[in-house]
């Protein structure tokens, strides 16, 4: 990973230049105005990528001169707790990293700005350094103004008393907006919308977003009982479950199921399976959150993420942030999969397993058992990150 950054940072190096997306500063800022000004414009680029604010880089001869003995360093924390303190509008802050990489011997503090739809970041309230004064003890830094919309174009930020351009303003709400979107990426923002969406399953056959109506979440048929092993761990060990349908006016753009669960209490998406490599085809059910159905399970459950009805959550079903976890998941299991002895389990679990037995013989390929050393395993790994 921080190989990967430097050969980025190397190749920007090369290049001898700034652009919208980089900007080289020799050390780190004086004036933290200056800073919030310089992380807004860069969080607004157009871009449409994470952007970089590399300290200890003289930007006019792009030499490296390093930031370990920068008075004014700082880190992570220090630079999350000046956005903090800043009044930006809807509370809805940039979202940073600081990574500290090693060139010519040098340290060099590399600030990443992560590339969101929250854009356009701007202030409710001005924002003045307190601490650059004048002799006389008053106020003479930079002031980054409520309401202006700062943008960055090539290696050019909008100017601190300025508002950008307003086709880059209208840029950004549109990115905003997903309005240049295809219909599919532009589903997965508003997917996010928790709030915005009506769901009402059990007395309703569809769900609808209140500002774009014309994206749907539609239940194909009626509900069919069925099994999976991870039923076995709710109150009243029932399956239900139909076709559900994500439409654009009247195309088609996903296709999912519905999933019900303790006699339609709970409601949740459908869940993808894996299976565990070398280990007796183990297998266990799983959402990614960056997935259509992992912003379906978020919606389902109001944000929670809670997969539980009447009974406490067993983790049934796993939940990961994205690929790159579930692949860490994996190793973690392959390494402590003997931590638990079955027997230990099958007790445990008994009452599980048992109507798991009841219902699907115990699953020829996928059982109750199987669920729950899992997610034995997935309570572990969780307390190891």
């Amino acid at each position: 990973m921080e190989q990967k950054l430097i050969n980025i940072i190397e190749e920007l190096l090369r290049s001898h230049r700034e652009d919208d997306w980089w900007d080289f500063k020799r050390e780190h800022h004086h004036d933290k105005a200056d800073l919030v000004h310089d992380i807004t414009c860069m969080a607004n680029s157009r871009a449409n990528r994470d952007a970089y604010i590399v300290f200890g880089i003289e930007d006019q001869t792009f030499n490296v001169l390093g930031v370990e003995n920068d008075e004014n360093r700082r880190n992570q924390q220090g630079i999350i707790d000046i956005l903090r303190s800043v009044s930006y509008a809807g509370s809805v802050r940039p979202r940073i990293e600081l990574r500290t990489i090693t060139l010519e011997q040098h340290e060099v503090d590399v600030l990443i700005i992560k590339n969101t739809n929250d854009v356009p970041y701007y202030l409710e309230k001005q924002y003045q350094d307190s601490k650059i004064k004048s002799s006389d003890g008053k106020k003479i830094g930079k002031i980054v103004q409520p309401y202006h919309i700062y943008t960055r174009v090539v290696d050019n930020n909008t100017e601190i008393d300025k508002n950008a351009d307003i086709n880059d303003v209208e840029y950004l709400w549109r990115k905003h907006f997903g309005i240049d979107r295809s219909p599919k990426d532009r589903l997965m923002i508003l997917l996010d919308d928790i709030d915005k969406w009506v769901i009402n399953w059990g007395n309703k056959k569809y769900a609808y977003h209140i500002d774009c109506p014309e994206y749907q979440l539609v239940q194909a048929e009626d509900m069919q009982s069925g099994w999976w092993p991870s039923a076995a761990f709710y109150t009243h060990p029932t399956m239900y479950f139909a076709p559900l349908k994500i439409m654009f006016h009247n195309t088609i753009i996903h296709e999912t199921e519905l999933w019900s669960y303790d006699e339609f209490r709970k409601y949740l998406p459908k869940a993808e399976n894996a299976s565990v490599s070398g280990k007796g085809d183990f297998w266990y059910s799983y959402y990614l959150l960056d997935s259509i159905e992992g912003k379906l399970l978020r919606l389902f459950t109001h944000g929670t993420l809670d997969i539980s009805s009447r009974e406490p959550n067993y983790h049934q079903l796993l939940i990961f942030q994205n690929l790159k976890e579930k692949e860490a998941f994996d190793d973690y299991l392959v390494n402590h999969f003997d931590d638990y002895r079955d027997d230990d389990i099958s007790t445990q679990y008994k009452y599980q397993i048992q109507e798991d037995n009841n219902q699907n013989g115990g699953g020829i390929i996928y059982s109750a058992f199987q669920v729950a050393k899992c997610a034995k395993l997935y309570e572990d790994w969780l307390k190891a990150k």
